[in-house]
């Protein structure tokens, strides 16, 4: 049970949820764009976030696209984690996507509300930073297309009233070699400790984490240190020294823990992608 009073509004059009977002605002309502609601509920519930009126983008039909054109696979953010699963077009972010939570969890957590979720793992990013992904948004100033780069940096820089739409991928990414890994405290379902997604492109080692900080993020520097011409314990001891801080330190793992585990995540992802 949601702990506050909201009103409910599920806009048919991009339009329609913009004009409707600053209307609510107008009349001193603190608007929050739904996807799936998962997070809605169970931050709510930890008075950790609060809103009065939700506006349900799920029906708007771009938000519901999963299909390639102009040889780019466009998902739309209201498209489901488990839709992704079964139609498998980019096998990094099935992978990736299917072990987030539980099944009947990713049949309503979406693609866009995983990706601007406040909860920090939010581990569907991960490919999309790897396959150098482009995202549409809508805001006031209409709607944008923009490198998933400049707008995800540590979490989804939006702005009041913007909302993702889209993630659009270059087709040419969909087939690469790759390697997911993701390393709990226990058991197959639940957070995890450190989650590496990998892709090998032109020979060279792309990599992202999640759980190791409190936010998804892919680094130029770490990759740099795992393509060096060296032995694969000198590479990851090098990358471990570039990482992010802080590096997560809580009841499932303390950060000492979490980067024994990282270091032996990262030798086998490499050793696996490297025998390709």
């Amino acid at each position: 049970m949601v702990p506050f009073d909201f009103t409910y509004h599920q806009p048919s059009s991009i339009h329609e949820a913009i004009q409707l977002f600053q209307t609510l605002q107008q009349q001193g309502k603190k608007p929050m764009y739904y996807a799936g609601g998962t997070e809605i509920i169970t931050l709510s519930r930890l008075h950790l976030v609060f809103t009065d009126a939700v506006i349900d983008i799920k029906q708007i039909p771009e938000c519901q696209v999963l299909d390639i054109q102009q040889q780019q696979l466009v998902l739309g953010a209201g498209v489901s984690l488990t839709t992704i699963e079964e139609a498998n077009p980019f096998p990094l972010l099935t992978k990736t996507a299917s072990e987030v939570a539980d099944r009947t969890a990713r049949n309503q957590i979406t693609l866009g509300g995983n990706i601007c979720g406040q909860i920090f793992y939010r581990e569907a990013v991960l490919p999309l930073l790897l396959a150098d992904s482009e995202v549409v948004i809508a805001g006031k100033d209409g709607v944008q297309q923009r490198s998933i780069h400049q707008v995800f940096q540590q979490h989804m820089q939006l702005q009041p009233g913007e909302f993702l739409i889209q993630v659009k991928t270059e087709q040419t990414y969909l087939s690469l070699p790759y390697a997911h890994i993701k390393r709990r405290k226990q058991g197959e379902v639940g957070y995890p400790l450190v989650t590496v997604a990998a892709l090998k492109k032109d020979g060279q080692l792309r990599v992202a984490f999640s759980g190791v900080c409190p936010f998804p993020f892919r680094s130029q520097a770490v990759e740099e240190r795992l393509n060096q011409l060296l032995p694969v314990n000198t590479r990851i001891d090098e990358a471990l020294q570039h990482l992010p801080r802080p590096i997560l330190d809580d009841i499932e793992g303390s950060a000492q823990y979490r980067l024994f585990v990282l270091k032996h995540t990262l030798f086998d992802i490499i050793t696996e992608l490297e025998g390709e």
